[in-house]
């Protein structure tokens, strides 16, 4: 039986991934630990597993451990699994600073240990078609692409920029990225950013607008806000329109869904594709029994968070930025 650790609870994404190892018949969850004490407890009532006083202690019980703390402390339980060999999925961003980012895929390496980033988008299989039909030619050349990732405001430690590292530009640009790096095989060379605090009353913004040049000579661009209210009936998109000269192609990654109306509840959405989260442990579970490298590397992490941090300077410079 596999037993695998879970190293911060902050996450709201981190239920999601406890359930998919609750669900699995080789896996156990070996504990949790979480600096909020409160909240591990919670969490562990709530999901039936155990609790830790020390971090250590959990990962020496547990072949890996899944980090799904807040951004800023990514890296020290990242390093506290490497130090002891244990494989790694980590949340995305990877980490709030490139030094950080660095540190941290560098530990894995030297300790010989898989750190894979939490990018569950890129295993849908809208994505995997497009980039077979990219890879065809059936597009001709691309031309240029357009993006979204709209959301609600998650509130909390994600509205506090020592913790998350920034707002919607932070929360929700490294996703995007990390699919067209996939898909065309190409890197972000340079980004102007435009964005600020236009809805909510919170410390980060919570409205975003990037332009990208592409290592492949394509313009970009991308809308990452937290600007959908409560009251919609999901919780937000992923979307990427590519223009070639033989075609368009559009990606809306969480369409697959069937409206719900209902007396006491209103209306929502459920959705019936892939289960990306369930997809992405089981990949992590792979890369474990396996030993084999991750479909979403810590580099590619890496390579997004710089992105992400460029965004900003670009923002504080007022013009556009080389991404490095």
């Amino acid at each position: 039986m596999m037993k695998i650790g879970i190293l911060g609870i902050a996450h709201m994404h981190a239920y999601s991934y406890a359930r998919a190892l609750n669900g699995m018949s080789n896996v156990e969850i070996s504990g949790l630990y979480d600096d909020d004490e409160y909240r591990m407890n919670k969490a562990c009532r709530d999901l039936g597993i155990e609790s830790f006083e020390c971090p250590e202690e959990l990962v020496a019980g547990s072949d890996g451990v899944i980090v799904t703390s807040e951004n800023s402390t990514h890296r020290k339980f990242v390093e506290i699994a490497a130090r002891k060999g244990k494989h790694v999925l980590c949340e995305k961003p990877i980490a709030t600073t490139v030094e950080d980012a660095n540190a941290m895929v560098e530990i894995c390496k030297e300790n010989k240990v898989k750190l894979q980033m939490a990018f569950p988008v890129r295993y849908s299989a809208s994505v995997r078609k497009a980039k077979e039909i990219i890879r065809a030619g059936s597009l001709g050349v691309i031309i240029n692409l357009v993006g979204t990732n709209h959301g609600r405001m998650p509130g909390g430690w994600f509205t506090d920029p020592e913790l998350s590292g920034g707002g919607a530009v932070m929360d929700h640009t490294v996703h995007v990225v990390d699919i067209v790096r996939w898909l065309l095989d190409c890197e972000f060379s340079t980004v102007y950013a435009t964005f600020g605090t236009l809805i909510h009353d919170i410390q980060v913004e919570d409205c975003g607008l990037e332009m990208f040049k592409l290592s492949t000579g394509q313009y970009m661009t991308l809308d990452c806000s937290w600007s959908r209210p409560r009251a919609h009936p999901y919780w937000g998109d992923v979307t990427l329109r590519i223009v070639g000269t033989k075609g368009t192609l559009f990606l809306d990654i969480f369409n697959s869904k069937i409206e719900v109306y209902s007396n006491e509840n209103g209306s929502s959405w459920e959705n019936y594709g892939d289960n990306l989260d369930q997809l992405m442990i089981e990949e992590f579970v792979e890369v474990i029994s396996s030993g084999r490298s991750p479909f979403t590397t810590g580099e590619d992490g890496l390579q997004a968070l710089k992105v992400v941090c460029s965004a900003y300077r670009s923002y504080e410079e007022g013009r556009e930025t080389e991404i490095v």
